[in-house]
């Protein structure tokens, strides 16, 4: 983690299907596109003190290496988009990198498919968001930093 001092370094990570979003589902997801959440979210840091990396990837491996370098930043925001069902492979990189996740998702998956209703990355992250819309994002990101915060604190 970094210094006190330093600015905070965040990962806002997303995985398959989300950089359709803004055409995909609007009823589901909404009309925002991706670009314009990573815009909100990066402004969002920069009021408050935050250097935000956005990163998305439709390959559960390729999200698996972004959660591995994220041992190097304070906090990582995560869509893992249907992957959250399923991925041993992302739950697992997860819970093995220190650095605070909280898991967003725009829809309430509760209100949808029975099979949407587990997420097997919920369990090891610090921090759980649905059905907010893209504003979940924002959200996503003032809970990474107070978690990063408590930390800090923790820490001296």
């Amino acid at each position: 983690m970094a210094e006190s001092s330093a600015a905070v370094r965040v990962l806002l990570l997303n995985g398959p299907n989300l950089n359709l979003l803004g055409s995909r589902d609007p009823q589901q997801y909404g009309t925002v596109t991706l670009e314009g959440i990573e815009r909100r979210v990066r402004a969002l840091g920069a009021e408050l003190g935050a250097e935000v990396e956005c990163a998305q990837s439709n390959h559960e491996g390729v999200l698996v290496e972004h959660v591995h370098r994220a041992r190097e930043l304070d906090g990582v925001v995560f869509n893992p988009g249907a992957f959250a069902h399923y991925s041993i492979a992302l739950r697992d990189a997860i819970d093995a990198v220190e650095t605070p996740c909280v898991e967003v998702h725009i829809s309430n998956v509760y209100a949808r498919e029975p099979f949407r209703h587990t997420s097997v990355t919920a369990p090891v992250v610090q921090g759980y968001i649905a059905g907010c819309g893209p504003t979940g994002y924002e959200l996503g990101l003032r809970a990474v930093l107070a978690r990063v915060q408590e930390r800090r604190s923790a820490a001296g």
